[in-house]
């Protein structure tokens, strides 16, 4: 198993969430010992403000779940110490999209407690190849260093989980993502709860309410991960995070 610090945004799930015994899609979900849960039932999901769990990696079941307050981060408000900047400036750290998605997911996997199982990893997948789930990674040479993936639907990112294999890979990657999603003109940044680490980036709570109010604005208009004329030099990145 590979060294990896972990900065995911699913510490502490239990204490702050709910599974859902009726809910957004019509019928009882607080378990689902269904094996053929489908991508588009995990769209609709999102679409709904919930997401899925798994309790380990050899668990079978899977949990629905919908924080009682939700984490997302402001993404005019994101900021990164003056140290990270310089840091950004002076990597020669190479930034990437989609170039390794499974890597990705199986690096955010790859610790001894984890909510990713197997038919998590096959869905993510297969939302990666219809366009809907991305990655941002962070390459030290030919080595994957860290990185983030998630889910688009109209302007709304959904962030899943984050690795870092090197000091600071995870706070360039999240750099590099808020950038890229201000630019593409996503409006609404969901890290689904709310961490000491992410807190001091600028990422905040908000209620189940409000979270459903900026998530039906986001669905609605579009973005783009990829915009036009894209990547900014790290320079940019750096000066428009620094707080």
């Amino acid at each position: 198993m590979a060294t990896t610090t972990f900065i995911g945004w699913k510490n502490g799930w239990k204490d702050n969430s709910a599974d859902l015994e009726q809910g957004a899609f019509g019928r009882p979900f607080a378990l689902m010992r269904d094996p053929t849960i489908t991508p588009e039932l995990l769209l609709h999901a999102y679409a709904s403000g919930v997401f899925p769990m798994a309790e380990s990696r050899e668990a079978t079941d899977i949990r629905w779940i919908e924080p009682h307050k939700r984490g997302v981060f402001p993404l005019h408000n994101f900021h990164i110490s003056r140290s990270l900047a310089r840091h950004i400036c002076r990597s020669n750290w190479t930034i990437r999209t989609n170039t390794n998605f499974s890597a990705v997911v199986a690096a955010c996997a790859d610790r001894p407690e984890t909510w990713i199982n197997d038919q998590i990893t096959e869905l993510y997948q297969s939302l990666h190849r219809s366009g809907f789930a991305h990655s941002l990674e962070v390459w030290d040479g030919q080595e994957l260093a860290g990185g983030v993936y998630g889910v688009t639907l109209g302007a709304a990112f959904f962030g899943e989980s984050m690795f870092s294999r090197r000091t600071n890979a995870s706070k360039t990657a999240l750099a590099y993502l808020v950038h890229r999603l201000r630019a593409g003109g996503f409006q609404l940044f969901d890290t689904q709860f709310l961490t000491p680490h992410l807190a001091s980036l600028g990422a905040i709570e908000i209620s189940r309410a409000e979270y459903k109010r900026q998530l039906g604005t986001a669905l609605v208009r579009p973005a783009q991960f990829d915009p036009p004329d894209y990547p900014p030099l790290p320079s940019v990145v750096a000066e428009l995070s620094a707080g």
